[in-house]
């Protein structure tokens, strides 16, 4: 099992390519537009094998999503720490380019939340679940019931 620490900013796959003399790994965009990471920041890198199906390699570790979720198909791609109809408590970090609140949850998976406001802790119902973006509703306001 790998441990995986809050500081964990984004989860993601990706190849690895060969440039002459050096290996690149790109950062999907959406990684970039959804905030979890920034352009000319310095980060931390670690890298998990990908074990794939023809592979007689040990299986690769779970997720801790996997673990919390044994029902979620065990692909070796990260999978969303959401499910939907999932409730959530959540904070507000920012808001994006819509005015809707956006919130982080497990490896800076994002949470957009209509009408959320920086700063508010609401309880929510994950709704719609994608690969890097869920979307939810608000179902408890500090105690009021919306």
């Amino acid at each position: 099992m790998v441990e995986v620490p809050d500081a964990l900013s984004t989860l993601f796959s990706a190849r690895v390519e060969t440039d002459g003399d050096r290996y690149i790994v790109e950062i999907p965009k959406s990684e970039v537009s959804h905030g979890a990471i920034s352009p000319g920041e310095t980060y931390r890198v670690g890298l998990l094998s990908q074990v794939d199906a023809d592979s007689s390699a040990t299986a690769q570790p779970q997720t801790p999503t996997q673990e919390t979720n044994p029902a979620r198909a065990d692909t070796g791609v990260p999978q969303p720490p959401v499910d939907e109809g999932e409730i959530r408590n959540v904070t507000i970090e920012s808001l994006g380019d819509q005015g809707d609140g956006i919130a982080k949850v497990e490896r800076g998976y994002v949470v957009i939340v209509p009408d959320g406001e920086p700063g508010d802790s609401p309880t929510v119902e994950i709704e719609t679940v994608q690969e890097n973006v869920a979307f939810a509703s608000v179902v408890d306001n500090d105690g009021h019931t919306v």
